[in-house]
């Protein structure tokens, strides 16, 4: 099984809308990949509230996708992920790739990155359809 890494600052809305999205398409289309996601920050925002943001859960739950990653807890990324991962790909570029770069030099390389905007720029009306747009552009180059 391939794996590909998503990244978002804090996992909380971004990459795991992404990882969720994705692992439902590939499942669905019979794939041999699985994706995993964390965040590129050392620690998630304090404003959080749960395990998972509120609007990607509804953006989930209204195309009937029940997440398997419900329960679990934001997760930062390690330079394992990287290893772990065949295919890496950061949710935005601007923001991201400077964390990467500081905290996985070695690494940085890799990342593919979309340019999607968090919360505060962009509403979830506009933003998660992009991601939807691009996981599905990604699954039919991958089928």
């Amino acid at each position: 099984m391939k794996k590909i890494l998503f990244l978002c600052t804090g996992n909380y809305y971004r990459s795991r809308y992404a990882e969720e999205i994705f692992n439902h398409l590939a499942q669905r289309d019979g794939l041999p990949w699985r994706a995993f996601s964390r965040g590129a920050a050392e620690r998630g925002s304090p404003d959080n509230v749960g395990p998972m943001s509120r609007f990607a859960l509804e953006a989930l739950t209204a195309q009937a996708i029940m997440p398997d990653g419900i329960e679990r807890a934001p997760m930062p990324c390690v330079l394992a992920d990287f290893h772990d991962a065949h295919l890496v790909i950061a949710l935005k570029e601007a923001e991201h790739r400077p964390l990467i770069e500081q905290r996985f030099p070695e690494v940085a390389g890799r990342v593919t990155y979309w340019h999607v905007d968090d919360i505060e720029f962009a509403p979830p009306s506009i933003a998660l359809p992009i991601i939807d747009a691009h996981v599905r552009e990604l699954i039919a180059a991958l089928d």
